[in-house]
């Protein structure tokens, strides 16, 4: 017997991309599961959310850490709540040339992209496969298809996800099983912030992305059971000119977008 209200777990889902793409899911009558370090921001997601008319979970779980990432699973099953969308969406980078940077800080990061990821996608698969049906969508990058010096660990972690989301996708793509890659660009969340990168060229210079717009690309590729999509039309023609281009030029185009300016000046 089919269940009237399917659940969509999100990571990530208090803010930015995570928190456009649970609005788009309630709005669309799907029961949420909302996983996030912080109990007053859950609360808040929980309290915004809920006017949609749907059931909001949350889950506080801190992803940096390995052994968290499999309590998510374990306290959704002591919930008797089956997910039937999994949405990976929690991420972080770290801004600066790589001799500079905090290698605990890029362990951090490697595990809540990568680790955290892979956790939830195995655990949950497993129930996927054995009820022939279910929806995964990875939240990569734009960064996933080129190197990016002042980001190189960043970079590195969205390579990983893009390759695992599409070899996952083949392997399971006869078992009623959708895996989709959302692939943003610059968005306007609070990435930028959080990876000490608000003095970037790219922050200083550039348009950055409408969260919400991102959000409704993710979602409705991920309805489709298409593979990957690129959102907006700039970011598309970035990754064209990606696929082609040597990876040093590719390499050097984007040290440019990245590097630091001077705020007094506006100058490199």
């Amino acid at each position: 017997m089919e269940r009237l209200k399917q659940y969509v777990l999100i990571t990530g889902g208090t803010s930015g991309i995570g928190l456009e793409l649970a609005r788009i899911f309630a709005q669309n009558g799907y029961n949420l599961v909302i996983v996030a370090r912080d109990e007053i921001d859950l609360q808040q997601t929980r309290e915004t959310l809920s006017g949609y008319g749907v059931e909001v979970e949350t889950i506080a779980k801190d992803l940096f850490d390995n052994d968290q990432a499999f309590e998510v699973y374990e306290e959704v099953k002591a919930r008797n709540i089956t997910i039937d969308i999994l949405v990976n969406n929690a991420g972080q980078g770290q801004y600066g040339e790589f001799k500079d940077t905090d290698i605990w800080r890029e362990l951090s990061i490697i595990q809540l992209n990568i680790s955290a990821l892979v956790i939830l996608t195995k655990q949950f698969l497993f129930e996927m496969l054995e009820r022939g049906s279910g929806k995964i969508l990875n939240t990569s990058s734009i960064a996933s298809k080129a190197p990016g010096p002042y980001q190189s660990v960043y970079h590195g972690t969205k390579a990983f996800v893009q390759s695992f989301t599409e070899a996952l996708r083949n392997e399971v793509k006869d078992r009623g099983i959708v895996v989709t890659a959302l692939l943003p660009g610059a968005t306007d969340t609070d990435f930028f912030n959080k990876a000490d990168m608000l003095d970037s060229k790219i922050v200083q210079e550039g348009k950055l992305d409408d969260p919400a717009k991102v959000a409704r690309d993710g979602y409705h590729a991920l309805m489709r059971g298409d593979d990957m999509v690129v959102s907006g039309f700039r970011n598309k023609i970035n990754v064209a000119m990606s696929n082609i281009l040597p990876d040093e030029f590719v390499a050097n185009n984007m040290s440019d977008k990245q590097e630091p300016v001077n705020k007094k000046t506006g100058k490199k």
